[in-house]
């Protein structure tokens, strides 16, 4: 079994899609995060405009070229109601202006069930774009962002993760820590949202968000979820509807399910997958106190009194391991691998990793991160057939927490580094960009945010990144 592409960007990854560059999250169903075209920080200026809207900004998407869609949630973890957005913004004129961060369109209220987490958009193939927020799912004009359909999902939890499917359907998970039951998979009709078949319930929860991909088995093309559990990886093989009962038409692969966690173990939980170069990404150590705080709580991120600092992912890890990178062949689930790239007790985090095959001949990078305790690393493993031992090729001092972006064609990673102020500074969110052979510092951009999340940035045209975070966004260019 094989990936049939091995970038996002290529034909067969995007058929539920509308056709743009960045139509979902971290760019598409296998999460690689992997712009097309180069950067190359280092051989200009970097602008920044940035926008301070006191909302809970979660990811852009893109539709038509320079037609992007910012979606979040209202942080609103007491007192008032909260509820979801979309808007619409045009960046069309270029560089970074801060007016190109103004709506031109701003949905209506979009009822999440009371739960408070970020949930997820996406352009869809049929034009509309799509939300989901809390326990609802929203599908909204694309120009006005007047809602067009909307569906409680059977799971009254927080949802996050939704992926348009090679047919158009949609599915989206909703999140389960350990010890709260098995996560529900839920597969929806694009123009009507109506359920297709019974939802999946999976033996476990499930922390991180779904990842995809178009496979061939002996000759034969296969769309495949993978889902990280609280104990195991598991893999999921889409089919028609109907089968076994009126189901959903999502069906367990039985002959691959790695376990990458013991229960109560000395690690905590996945956050979402990498699919890259014929392997299954992933960092433990997710389910830090802030996060346990949100969904232990009913709804999701409710309190009766303002939570404060009790939802910091600051806090000390409640766990003694540190921080892991684990390796798992989507074809051989013994062929693993694992490495703790810092080995600093209490590791933490709140975004996956990336892959970047072929950073040199024969060899590929996977870069990871510690947020607890900080750092950034970057690990080499060999191509080829097993055993492919990773090693760690280099360090860099930084502080990250988002879902990078990674420009493969130049060598480049953009990501976060969150400085608290404890020097006598103000606290201050920048953007880094790493030579992802090297390890070496190519560009400190300043986004104008004082506080960092594990949100997503994505790649505009034009050498332009966008940055979302809590309170904050931003577009910054290179010229």
């Amino acid at each position: 079994m094989t990936g049939l592409d091995r970038f996002e960007g290529r034909p067969g990854a995007r058929d539920g899609y509308w056709h743009s560059a960045w139509p979902a999250e971290c760019g598409g169903n296998r999460r690689q995060k992997a712009a097309t075209g180069r950067l190359d920080a280092g051989a200009g200026t970097a602008s920044v405009a940035s926008k301070r809207n006191g909302r809970w900004n979660v990811m852009f998407v893109e539709r038509e070229p320079d037609q992007w869609y910012l979606g979040g949630t209202m942080p609103a973890f007491s007192g008032p109601e909260p509820y979801g957005w979309v808007e619409r913004l045009d960046l069309s004129a270029g560089g970074a202006d801060a007016q190109l961060l103004e709506p031109l369109a701003r949905s209506p209220r979009l009822p999440c069930g009371g739960h408070v987490w970020c949930g997820s958009i996406l352009a869809h193939a049929n034009g509309a774009v799509y939300s989901v927020n809390g326990s609802y799912l929203h599908r909204l004009d694309h120009d006005d962002l007047s809602v067009l359909a909307e569906r409680r999902l059977p799971a009254d939890r927080s949802h996050n993760g939704m992926l348009a499917l090679r047919d158009g359907t949609i599915v989206t998970k909703d999140l389960r820590l350990e010890g709260q039951g098995g996560t529900t998979l839920t597969r929806l009709e694009p123009e009507s949202l109506e359920l297709v078949g019974e939802p999946l319930v999976l033996p476990e929860g499930s922390m991180g968000r779904i990842a995809a991909d178009v496979v061939d088995i002996d000759g034969s093309t296969v769309e495949v979820i993978y889902v990280p559990g609280t104990e195991h990886l598991w893999r999921l093989f889409v089919g028609e509807p109907g089968r076994n009962g009126g189901g959903c038409g999502l069906e367990i692969d039985a002959s691959w399910r790695p376990r990458y966690r013991a229960a109560q173990g000395a690690w905590g939980l996945s956050w979402d997958s990498c699919l890259s170069d014929g392997d299954c990404w992933i960092m433990d150590c997710g389910d830090i106190e802030s996060v346990r705080a949100i969904h232990t709580t009913e709804p999701n991120g409710r309190f009766d009194e303002p939570p404060g600092n009790r939802l910091s992912w600051r806090h000390p890890a409640p766990w003694s391991g540190a921080q892991r990178l684990l390796r798992f062949s989507l074809t051989d689930d013994g062929d693993r691998d694992e490495i703790e790239p810092f080995g600093t007790p209490g590791g933490g985090i709140i975004a996956p990793p990336a892959h970047i095959p072929d950073v040199r001949p024969g060899v590929g990078m996977a870069v990871a991160w510690d947020s607890v305790n900080s750092g950034l690393a970057g690990v080499e493993i060999p191509a080829g057939p097993p055993p492919r031992e990773m090693s760690v090729a280099w360090h860099l001092d930084v502080r990250p927490s988002m879902q990078p972006v990674v420009y493969p064609e130049s060598g480049e990673l953009v990501i976060n580094d969150f400085t608290s102020g404890a020097d006598g500074g103000p606290p201050s969110d920048d953007l880094v960009v790493v030579d992802i052979a090297t390890g070496d510092l190519i560009d400190r951009v300043a986004t104008g945010s004082r506080v960092a999340n594990g949100m997503f940035l994505s790649a505009a045209s034009g050498r332009r990144v966008l940055y979302a975070s809590t309170i904050a966004v931003a577009l910054v260019a290179w010229s």
